[in-house]
């Protein structure tokens, strides 16, 4: 399966723009474990809807603090 991940840097600009990466994985937490390693980011939370179509999760490097969008593709 592939999961599409946009970080945004927070705090957010008037004007965010996401930074789109698609990843293959067997699930969301993979695909955010993946992006994670990749990006050699820390994960500080994550959240998944009831649902289980989008995942939120927040990472962070030693100068900032990034909102993670995880979904299917």
């Amino acid at each position: 399966m592939q999961f599409t991940i946009e970080s945004r840097r927070l705090p957010t600009s008037p004007n965010p723009q996401a930074t789109p990466v698609i990843i293959e994985a067997l699930n969301p937490g993979d695909a955010l474990s993946e992006f994670v390693r990749r990006s050699k980011l820390e994960v500080v939370s994550v959240a998944t809807p009831a649902s289980g179509r989008e995942s939120i999760a927040t990472v962070r490097t030693d100068d900032a603090v990034y909102l993670v969008r995880v979904y299917q593709a």
